[in-house]
Formats: structure tokens, sequence, C-alpha cells
């Protein structure tokens, strides 16, 4: 066993990875109200005026897409910038 943390085990290295995967996340959700507002826009220039039912079906569909993909995206950087992935290999 080691003596030492590393990782998300060390406070302060798990205070900067948590604050890094935040800022990924806002971002993405920057990029989730984008990519759903062009979407909205498109679909009303083709289709006319839209049902709010749409417009709630194109959130959740476009923009809960954009931000699992940002989570996912997000998480497995955070496993390997950490370390996690190496520990597995490295039982002791």
């Amino acid at each position: 066993m080691r003596d030492s943390p590393s990782g998300l085990g060390d406070p302060d290295y798990a205070r900067f990875a948590w604050a890094r995967f935040r800022m990924m996340m806002a971002w993405m959700t920057l990029a989730a109200a984008i990519c759903v507002a062009a979407v909205i826009v498109v679909m009303a220039h083709v289709q006319g005026p839209l049902h709010i039912a749409t417009m709630l079906g194109i959130i959740g569909g476009v923009g809960g897409s954009v931000m699992m993909a940002g989570a996912l995206m997000g998480l497995v950087f955070l496993s390997s910038g950490s370390g996690h992935d190496e520990d597995v290999e490295n039982i002791d």
C-alpha cells in the first residue's frame, strides 16, 4: 500500500481536478445552449412556428445529448488525469 495519497485521494489535487471538471461542464452547458438555440431556429425556419412540446423535446434531446457527452468525456479525463486508470493495474 502507498503511504501518501495520490490522485483524488490528495485533497488539494481532488479540489483542482473537480474544479477543472466543473469548468468543463460550464463550457459544455454553453455549447449545449448554443446547439439547442441553433436547432430551434432551424426547425422554426423549416417548419414554421413550433409548439412548446416540440421545443421541450429539442431541449431535452439535443441539450441532454450534448450534456451527457460532455459529462462522460469529462469523467474519462478526470479518471485518466487523476491516476485512477493506473491504480486499477497496480494492485498492491
